[in-house]
């Protein structure tokens, strides 16, 4: 065999290898530009959301994808408005992304209905199947996956904790918008069975404008012992400095879902860290853009959750916080 037909030989033999090769596998290697959709319930400005997509970044360049040379990444941001998230939807479902992850259950909500062949990795979804976007958590099926939020029994551990901390508070006022979470009915039942073995009423108090926040917060202010449960919600989020200081001027035992709000000045802050959630989110996305089959990545739920206490904000309350309930924090704000 002469040395011309062996290179021809080589050069076929390779042209089949490279044909073999996985489509996302090649597009990776030949420098081919991925596209993925970033559809954020929150303000464009809101430093907590940007985290967020900062944590998503990373996890993404960890694993090889860097923007400008083999991903970009479309971002949208709603700002809490249900409109908008409609309409981003639909914006990043035309751009034709080879994936779209999408932060909670209004824009999980949306992006459903705007695609049902788009692969959607969710984040901060409460009880997915329970909502009917999957059909169970080890088998997804159709063309979303993610990672869940507190299950639906986390309303009974707050209304507990709250009453933990404080324990003379004999009247909650739990607020939550239903339009940018309509989650929050999940979290109810749990609260119905805590009350009743804890002696406590609690009164559900939906809120969707900065005058309707101050009137559901001064009503507990006013009433007899009151305290406060603010429920996972981009809109309560998005209004956390009003509601951290109307809690503080009607001298209101407040819990919170976000340790954002323990920092800020709030009481107590007990959920899951969003911001490894993203990390998390990174990997499904690689796996996605690599060929992964949807049904191959099952819905993972939250099992780690974060306990901060804001003991300055206790004191000014003239709360004295338990030990043991120190003992359980992940971190003590003095």
């Amino acid at each position: 065999m002469t040395a011309k037909m062996k290179r021809r030989e080589f050069i076929t033999l390779l042209g089949g290898a490279a044909a073999a090769w996985p489509l996302a596998a090649r597009a990776q290697q030949t420098g081919a530009v991925r596209r993925i959709g970033v559809l954020m319930p929150f303000a464009a400005a809101d430093a907590g959301g940007q985290a967020l997509v900062a944590s998503l970044r990373r996890g993404l360049k960890e694993l090889g994808w860097t923007e400008d040379r083999n991903i970009r990444i479309e971002e949208r941001w709603a700002a809490d408005d249900t409109d908008r998230i409609r309409k981003y939807a639909a914006e990043l479902v035309a751009l034709a992304p080879d994936v779209i992850v999408g932060n909670g259950t209004a824009v999980l909500t949306a992006l459903r209905q705007a695609t049902r062949t788009i692969p959607i990795v969710f984040v901060a979804v409460a009880d997915p199947v329970g909502q009917g976007f999957v059909a169970s958590l080890a088998r997804p099926g159709g063309a979303i996956t993610g990672f869940g939020l507190e299950e639906p029994s986390m309303g009974g551990k707050w209304l507990d904790l709250l009453k933990t901390i404080a324990p003379h508070v004999a009247r909650i006022a739990v607020i939550f918008n239903p339009d940018t979470a309509p989650q929050s009915r999940l979290f109810l039942p749990s609260m119905n069975a805590a009350g009743l073995s804890l002696t406590v009423e609690w009164t559900a108090s939906p809120v969707g404008t900065e005058a309707e926040i101050e009137q559901v917060i001064g009503a507990a202010g006013r009433g007899q012992i009151g305290g406060l449960i603010v429920l996972p919600d981009p809109f309560t989020y998005a209004h956390r400095e009003l509601i951290i200081a109307l809690a503080a001027r009607h001298r209101l035992p407040a819990i919170y879902p976000l340790r954002s709000y323990a920092e800020s000045g709030g009481l107590i802050a007990y959920g899951i860290n969003r911001i490894e959630l993203y990390r998390h989110a990174a990997s499904y996305v690689d796996r996605i853009l690599k060929g992964a089959k949807m049904a191959d990545l099952p819905v993972q739920m939250p099992t780690k959750f974060e306990l901060v206490i804001n003991l300055k904000t206790a004191k000014a309350l003239g709360l004295d916080v338990p030990p043991t309930l120190i003992a359980r924090a992940d971190e003590v704000i003095e």
